[in-house]
């Protein structure tokens, strides 16, 4: 399988991320109120959820849970009371769960301090072929 790169700021770089967030939002299933993917710088998406936080990813420290205080389409989400989620920028879309409720309670891996795994502006870092195996999953 040939390893497949995507240039930085086309619109298929851009919207690389919703396949993994489409898989996540499957499986927190009637949860998931509404979600929107932001602008970039870094890439991020928001899932509002049924009992009015948000879950926020983005591409340098993953996913968070807060308040839900403002954003939407190509905006980027602010939130109070953050906890990170942790189990690195990409967790296994089946793991969002367990971590989403282990943050609810403040407990296991989920911090109020914010992880940076990566920084937006290394697109050579191999991220987007991490990525791109959520867009491949998908398409098969």
């Amino acid at each position: 399988m040939a390893i497949r790169h995507v240039a930085p700021y086309t619109e298929e770089w851009l919207q690389q991320p919703a396949s993994y967030v489409r898989q996540v939002i499957d499986v927190l299933g009637p949860e998931v109120a509404d979600w929107w993917e932001g602008p970039s710088d870094p890439r991020d998406a928001t899932l509002r959820l049924a009992d009015g936080t948000a879950l926020v990813w983005d591409e340098e420290s993953g996913w968070r849970l807060g308040a839900f205080v403002s954003g939407g389409r190509g905006t980027h989400t602010e939130l109070n009371g953050i906890r990170y989620l942790g189990h690195g920028l990409l967790p296994k879309p089946e793991r969002v769960p367990s971590a989403l409720n282990d943050a609810r309670a403040g407990i296991g891996a989920s911090s109020a301090w914010r992880p940076c795994y990566r920084s937006h502006r290394n697109c050579r870092d191999g991220f987007d072929v991490a990525l791109d195996f959520y867009t491949r999953f998908i398409d098969a």
